[in-house]
């Protein structure tokens, strides 16, 4: 029943995306946002307008219950497998909204998390309203000028405490996206009497506040410029001064970091949607061009090669895909308290996995998919430059590569061997779908020796050390999504294509960071020469 629903709103969403919404995403990209510092007479504006299809996209979003749709719960733990599948269809189509759109779930999250205290009930509603006259976004304000992910010391907003209880902000915000967004959470240190803070990540503490007053005047905030991006131009993202801006403590003091981890957790699903979204969306056009596109006497679908270079991109589409599904579908079940301790470590560890993992597949994918249009792939009027572009911030946004790969090596360490071995035995019990398959048994072998191999390296202390930290995730990334495709494969009614899809995947290196630890990649001298091969030569490096 619950699927026969959500089927036909996603048939009616599936319309409308492409008969109103897809003309309102190429008017986005074709008027980006108009940052105005002053009037005619000097004074001071700090506007950032923003075009009608910016404008008329907030009202869709709110209309479809975007936000709404995960917090409603209609379909108790399905609602938010039901909410990532509108945003997977409606990411490519979004003329950038997704990114709003995500802080704004992520700070639905967090109000919630607290329990939606009374005096943020009314800012909750708003946040998760279908009414277009009531639908608030909201930012994420936290990058300053020291720092972007290393918040704890990069953070230098100072709170100050005002007789009735609010706090004023004083600070410099490098990097706000959608930063004509309605309200906001950010982070500061409270300071004391005597203007003392509590430096590192126990100083911080979370705040919100409104973007602007009833008057519709900027909140004692100063825009100083909006950047100037390689991609996401539609929307505006700015240098924001907070010059005694009024805001709410809404942690507890120090908890900041905490409490915010909610939010992050959202948007780094959201980034993992827009990563999978973008694939899929690259893949569709490019075999599309293939069916149409002649070339050497044929169309391009009848040349083996181009065939084969598309495959293998929907073989990474399809992992990153159910690798998605799967998060979300832990994340439904612990949001209706129907998660197991299990599945709450194993959404813990695969949120970071994935979206480090699908940021970079999805850059590798998008650029791959351009090049299957030839010199047209780069042409600005095909609308293809801009899903490139708008993909390659996908693995910097909501934490680098490098930043995340950290936090996989934390979720490990933390709770001492218990997350691995709930990893392990979930991708065992996955496999053991496919045990009667015989078109599937050498895939399952492989990924069985991948699970082992990695256990192995977490075991020999892989797991403490930074320089493992990447392999480690991105093995842990394959293993599962190879895992999961098994297991579609195998399922009654599966294709041929889905078996293909499996088998091709786990042909792939499974397990680098065992590769690497047999090869001696982690030891002391390893690491003293990648310095000497990144800088011999260098003026200035010796030393």
């Amino acid at each position: 029943q619950v699927q026969e629903e959500v089927s036909q709103d996603l048939e009616k969403f599936g319309n409308r995306l492409l008969t109103e919404i897809q003309p309102l995403a190429w008017e986005c990209a074709l008027n980006p946002p108009v940052f105005r510092q002053y009037d005619a007479w000097g004074q001071r504006l700090d506007r950032i307008s923003t075009c009608s299809a910016w404008n008329r996209m907030k009202e869709i979003a709110a209309e479809e219950g975007l936000i709404a749709e995960a917090y409603e719960r209609r379909y108790s733990n399905w609602s938010r497998v039901h909410q990532a599948i509108k945003l997977y269809l409606f990411s490519s189509f979004s003329g950038g909204f997704n990114c709003p759109l995500a802080m704004t779930d992520g700070a639905a999250k967090v109000i919630e998390s607290l329990g939606i205290p009374g005096s943020l009930k009314n800012v909750f509603d708003h946040l998760t309203s279908r009414d277009p006259r009531k639908f608030w976004t909201s930012g994420q304000w936290m990058t300053e000028r020291k720092g972007g992910s290393d918040v704890a010391n990069g953070t230098e907003t100072l709170a100050r405490k005002q007789p009735d209880g609010t706090y004023h902000l004083y600070g410099f915000k490098w990097f706000t996206s959608a930063a004509d967004s309605d309200v906001t959470l950010t982070l500061a240190r409270i300071a004391d009497a005597q203007g003392r803070v509590k430096q590192g990540s126990g100083g911080l503490s979370l705040f919100f506040l409104k973007v602007r007053d009833e008057d519709g005047k900027l909140n004692n905030i100063k825009v100083q410029r909006l950047k100037d991006k390689l991609g996401t131009r539609q929307m505006a993202t700015a240098e924001l001064w907070l010059d005694g801006t009024k805001a709410t403590l809404i942690s507890a003091e120090g908890r900041g970091v905490a409490c915010i981890s909610n939010m992050l957790n959202i948007t780094r699903i959201h980034n993992v949607i827009g990563a999978v979204a973008s694939m899929r969306r690259m893949i569709s056009l490019s075999r599309e061009y293939a069916l149409r596109r002649v070339a050497f006497g044929k169309l391009l679908k009848d040349h083996p090669l181009h065939m084969q270079t598309i495959a293998r991109m929907e073989v990474q589409t399809r992992g990153a895909f159910l690798l998605l599904m799967e998060i979300v579908r832990l994340l439904g079940l612990a949001e209706t308290n129907m998660a197991s301790e299990q599945d709450q470590l194993l959404l813990r560890l695969l949120i970071p996995v994935a979206k480090l993992y699908t940021g970079k597949q999805a850059s590798a994918v998008v650029v791959e998919a351009m090049e299957c249009f030839g010199g047209q792939g780069y042409m600005e009027d095909t609308g293809l430059p801009v899903i490139v572009r708008d993909t390659l911030v996908l693995p910097i946004w909501e934490g680098t590569t490098n930043i995340l790969s950290l936090d996989v090596l934390r979720s490990l360490a933390k709770s001492r061997g218990q997350v691995m071995a709930v990893f392990i035995s979930t991708v065992q019990r996955k496999l053991e779908v496919a045990s009667g398959s015989e078109k599937l048994e050498a895939a399952v072998k492989l990924v069985r020796e991948a699970a082992s191999l990695v256990q192995t390296a977490a075991s020999s202390g892989v797991a403490a050390m930074e320089i493992a930290a990447r392999d480690l995730s991105y093995s842990l990334a394959r293993i599962y999504a190879g895992a999961l495709l098994i297991e579609h494969a195998a399922q009654p009614g599966s294709s041929p294509a889905d078996v293909s899809a499996a088998q091709r995947w786990c042909h792939q290196e499974l397990c680098p960071v065992g590769a690497e630890l047999r090869r001696g990649s982690y030891d002391a001298e390893a690491a003293l020469l990648d310095g000497c091969l990144v800088y011999e030569g260098s003026p200035g490096a010796r030393g």
